[in-house]
């Protein structure tokens, strides 16, 4: 990966090296998530991968990195479908820069609604300008050439 080393400052790596007290709703050994302290939605976690990757756009078209968007992606959607699996709608998605709080990758897991609704635009894409990448969309732009 495009990834600078883990960094002591970084406050997703030290949640991810659990130096937090933060609760973890998943743990393996590429990814962890654990409820967004500041939640827009009636459910929202944040999925990050253990290893120190600063935004979207330090990933590739490999298989490497699509290995990991997608395992973030089936972990979070697994955990909506456990912890709201009532839920009308979810969305998973990504900030790009310059949007994003936090250089850590992450990707925020909603169960619908938005609480309140104008959190809603957060979270909206602002086409060429960046804003909010869905999951699914992030997936198509890093799919290796090789697999199509």
């Amino acid at each position: 990966m495009a990834a600078a080393l883990s960094s002591s400052s970084c406050i997703f790596c030290q949640i991810a090296r659990s130096s937090t007290s933060t609760t973890l709703l998943h743990q393996d050994n590429k990814v962890v998530a654990f409820q967004d302290i500041n939640p827009s939605a009636f459910r929202h976690y944040l999925v990050i991968p253990i290893e120190h990757i600063p935004t979207v756009n330090d990933l590739q078209r490999r298989s490497e990195d699509f290995l990991l968007v997608s395992h973030m992606l089936n972990v979070g959607q697994g955990l909506l479908h456990r912890d709201a699996p009532h839920a009308k709608h979810y969305r998973f998605g990504f900030h790009q820069p310059p949007f994003n709080s936090v250089d850590h990758l992450h990707l925020h897991c909603f169960a619908l609604p938005f609480i309140p609704r104008w959190k809603a635009i957060k979270y909206m894409s602002l086409g060429p300008f960046g804003g909010f990448i869905e999951a699914e969309k992030l997936l198509e732009r890093i799919k290796p050439l090789s697999s199509l």
